[in-house]
């Protein structure tokens, strides 16, 4: 099933993103995780592509959630290190795999490099990825990366809006988009979008926290902003995750509301492989829809 077509049955789609653990054990309880959250009808999870982990391994785990436990399945796939001829052996893989949606991304660079240099015969920016995709008609649909509070790398909003229009006009048929604790980002990010004729459906990423010291390092890293009066609150919790969950979820559950009342197509959960958080926020929200 090609996740586009989702999203034009008047429904929210709610997604979930796992990524491949380092060991078997991880593994097995990944897998369990799955099962638990296959309760909530997720429309669809993803698979990332870790740096730590070869590619055939999000590929393996991405056929594993279709095909075994019965989910539509999409792989994410970066391209930071490989040129055309390893991204053209993957993406025939991914195809083999039965696997029809797929999130082409640059990726972050090695560890050991501190600025993006192209690999020989590779690509820049995920555009080119989605292009080359298009050009050897894998078939596959395309989902693309976006940032409500700009792209790290970007020199502006207006440089990073066109870039992003330059993905969807190479092919990318909706969008994911970082996290944000913001919803203000998220609305003026749709509004500027439109205005220059992106039309594909933008679905927020939501991160739920359950860890100050942990979401406080990736908001750093990703450059997303936690606002003042929910920092506060964390703050008062710094050593109690239990206590930081349950601030934690109350405010995705009213973030995610907020969302989807005002036109969200739907809401892209980053799981970090764990199911409580992401259950009972989820849970909550299929209980206002049951209520209304």
């Amino acid at each position: 099933m090609r996740i586009r077509d989702l999203f034009d049955r008047g429904q929210p789609v709610f997604s979930f993103e796992f990524f491949p653990p380092k060991t078997d054990v991880g593994e097995q309880k990944l897998l369990e995780t799955v099962h638990r959250l296959k309760e909530l009808e997720p429309s669809y999870v993803s698979v990332t592509k870790t740096g730590a982990k070869p590619a055939e391994k999000t590929v393996e785990l991405t056929a594993r959630l279709k095909h075994e436990v019965g989910i539509e399945a999409m792989s994410h796939m970066t391209c930071a290190t490989a040129g055309r001829e390893e991204m053209g052996r993957i993406f025939s893989l991914i195809r083999d795999a039965g696997i029809e949606n797929v999130l082409p991304l640059r990726g972050d660079p090695p560890q050991d490099q501190p600025h993006f240099v192209r690999p020989p015969d590779g690509f820049r920016y995920a555009t080119e990825l989605i292009q080359f995709i298009r050009e050897r008609d894998f078939g596959f649909c395309l989902a693309g990366a976006a940032y409500p509070e700009k792209h790290p790398e970007a020199a502006s909003d207006e440089e990073d809006r066109q870039h992003l229009k330059e993905k969807v006009d190479a092919g990318s048929e909706f969008l994911i988009t970082q996290m944000f604790y913001s919803n203000e980002h998220y609305f003026r990010f749709v509004a500027s979008t439109r205005a220059l004729g992106i039309d594909v459906p933008i679905v927020p990423g939501i991160m739920p926290i359950t860890n100050v010291a942990q979401i406080e390092r990736i908001a750093a890293m990703s450059g997303a902003l936690i606002p003042q009066a929910l920092q506060n609150d964390l703050n008062g919790v710094r050593n109690d995750n239990d206590a930081a969950e349950a601030i934690g979820v109350e405010f995705a559950v009213r973030q995610c509301r907020e969302l989807l009342d005002g036109g969200a197509p739907g809401l892209h959960f980053y799981t970090l492989n764990k199911s409580p958080a992401t259950s009972a926020i989820l849970r909550q929200l299929r209980a206002d829809r049951d209520a209304s």
